[in-house]
């Protein structure tokens, strides 16, 4: 631990699952790194549907990880553990964490870590490790998607949305997305979808179809599940993917199998909170190798919503709730 470093930090916490009104600031203990891991003071932490559900009381953390929310994070490397090379201290960073991004320190693996150009703000890059991991490890490992192919996405102006329309798209896909208005689908348009649907007011199942001349879609990111379960694979080609990273439309779906035969379809989804330090350190290592120039070069750029303070994280939570933003929340800590 540096010498210069605070005892205590402030961190927003809940005592019980609730609505955004539940979170408050706590005081907790400014933690030390262990092995291979380094110990971010955080300038913004990015808000996920993942941090609301868990203070829904629907997500716990896993084993050892932090209580406090938060799953990704941008700043500066204050400490390192054991097996954490002298040249990480001092770097600035964004990283994946399994918990404990709502404070103003934050422990990481060292290989969840990215390191930051210089001129990348600590506001964009907290906005990246969650979807970015998310989105590549479901669209590009567990999807098989490549270029030339056709992407569908839900919730396209999520922040896992506007993220795999970026991608796809500088990966040299087609895109189609969904979104819940007008002005959602123009934003959408606006990354570069290829074609944007109201769901409110058409049937996303025929526009896909009319879209692709009756072959459909080669992968589909959902993170509806439910009763889109069965609609998607109507809207997958033949041997297309199918790859369920949400469930927000209900735990449950009914599909016919004969269909899943027919077309040759594969059925997949995954969450990446629970997976191990070294399938995500394989997952980091891939981004960094293959997308992170994207983002060095300005290719791809997460999409901003709005920033709240750290002690206004319940008025972050509640924003996402409504379902208005474009993009992502962030959290400004300190704000480096």
């Amino acid at each position: 631990m540096a010498a210069n470093l605070p005892e205590t930090m402030t961190a927003m916490g809940f005592d019980e699952a609730g609505g955004p009104e539940v979170l408050r600031p706590e005081t907790l203990p400014v933690p030390v790194p262990g092995a291979n891991q380094i110990l971010i003071r955080v300038a913004y932490a990015g808000v996920n549907r993942p941090d609301v559900i868990q203070r829904q009381g629907f997500y716990p953390p896993p084993p050892g990880a932090s209580p406090i929310p938060g799953l990704e994070v941008s700043g500066t490397v204050v400490a390192t553990g054991p097996g954490v090379g002298p040249e990480v201290q001092g770097r600035r960073v964004c990283a994946l964490v399994s918990g404990g991004g709502y404070a103003e320190y934050c422990l990481a693996h060292v290989a969840h870590s990215l390191r930051l150009p210089d001129d990348m703000a600590f506001d964009t890059a907290a906005a990246i490790p969650e979807t970015l991991f998310t989105v590549w490890h479901n669209v590009f490992e567990r999807g098989w998607a490549s270029d030339g192919e056709t992407l569908l996405v839900h919730g396209g102006t999520s922040g896992i949305g506007t993220m795999a329309i970026q991608l796809a798209k500088a990966f040299e896909m087609k895109v189609i997305s969904t979104a819940g208005s007008d002005d959602k689908c123009a934003a959408i348009r606006e990354l570069g979808a290829d074609l944007a649907i109201n769901y409110k007011t058409q049937d996303f199942v025929e526009e896909v179809k009319r879209f692709t001349d009756g072959e459909g879609v080669d992968v589909v990111l959902d993170m509806v599940s439910g009763d889109y379960v069965a609609r998607n694979m109507e809207c997958l080609a033949e041997d297309g993917r199918h790859v369920t990273i949400a469930v927000l439309g209900g735990l449950k779906a009914e599909i016919n199998m004969a269909t899943v035969m027919r077309k040759r379809l594969s059925l997949t989804g995954s969450t990446l909170r629970p997976r191990s330090d070294e399938f995500k350190a394989l997952i980091a290592d891939e981004i960094y190798h293959h997308a992170w120039p994207l983002f060095e070069e300005r290719a791809v750029a997460p999409v901003m919503d709005q920033t709240f303070p750290l002690a206004e994280a319940g008025a972050a939570h509640a924003r996402m709730e409504e379902g208005a933003h474009i993009g992502k929340i962030v959290l400004e800590v300190f704000g480096d």
